[in-house]
């Protein structure tokens, strides 16, 4: 049985994490954004490297929900491709955009979503996208790890987004015990140093969807295996 020893999760801690798990996903001794390969990345930070603008990062993160890398990318790409803006998004029908973002999952109710947000943004905030989690949680369909992910990557504004890969990940490693995400961006910004909470999120959905993936986790390669506690793992490989 691993012994599960205290972690020290000081900066010189966190650095190592970041180095080690860039390293295990690229399979090289370079970091995530340093290996040249943008596929890499997750989907919405693929969109962002492309423009950075915070309506596309909102409506491709709405499109991601309960949707597979590939297809998000490829949904967002179409949609952009003929609206990028509030304003012109209001002049496609409903079906115009289904026709667009499917076969995203959801993808009729996603598509309503787009248009009473563009409609919300134009009305309430001159079409703009507010910097401001409290008002992007207002808007329809949009959660907590959605306006997270846009103050992120859209504003560049330090906040702990949570997905499902970085929930799973936080407990199994036993940096956080906790319930749900909601309390697992409360307890990781207790402990982890600032400037690390944007990108926690792209780093630990590409580690999740390559390495420590939800059923048998790749363990035999990665980098902290001889002291994670590997916390609801039952088989591993």
């Amino acid at each position: 049985m691993k012994e599960n020893k205290k972690q020290i999760m000081d900066e010189k801690y966190w650095e190592d994490i970041f180095h080690g798990f860039s390293c295990a996903i690229t399979g090289s001794g370079e970091t995530l954004h340093g290996c040249g390969t943008q596929s890499l990345l997750p989907s919405v930070s693929q969109i962002a490297e492309e423009d950075s603008s915070p309506f596309r990062v909102l409506i491709a993160t709405l499109i991601s929900l309960r949707t597979k890398d590939a297809v998000t990318y490829a949904a967002s790409r179409r949609l952009f491709s003929v609206a990028n803006t509030p304003r012109a998004m209001l002049a496609l029908s409903q079906e115009q955009i289904e026709t667009a973002i499917a076969p995203a999952g959801f993808f009729r109710t996603k598509a309503r979503n787009i248009l009473e947000i563009s409609k919300k943004l134009v009305e309430e905030h001159g079409g703009l996208v507010p910097p401001d989690k409290e008002a992007l949680v207002s808007l329809p369909g949009v959660g907590t790890k959605t306006a997270n992910l846009t103050l992120n990557l859209g504003f560049g504004i330090d906040a702990i987004c949570v997905d499902c890969h970085v929930h799973t990940i936080a407990n199994r490693t036993g940096w956080v015990s906790t319930k749900n995400p909601e309390q697992t961006e409360k307890e990781l910004e207790k402990i982890l140093p600032r400037r690390f909470w944007i990108p926690l999120n792209e780093l630990l959905v590409s580690y999740g969807q390559k390495i420590c993936t939800s059923v048998s986790p790749r363990c035999s390669i990665c980098p902290i295996a001889s002291t994670c506690p590997c916390i609801g793992v039952k088989k591993s490989r």
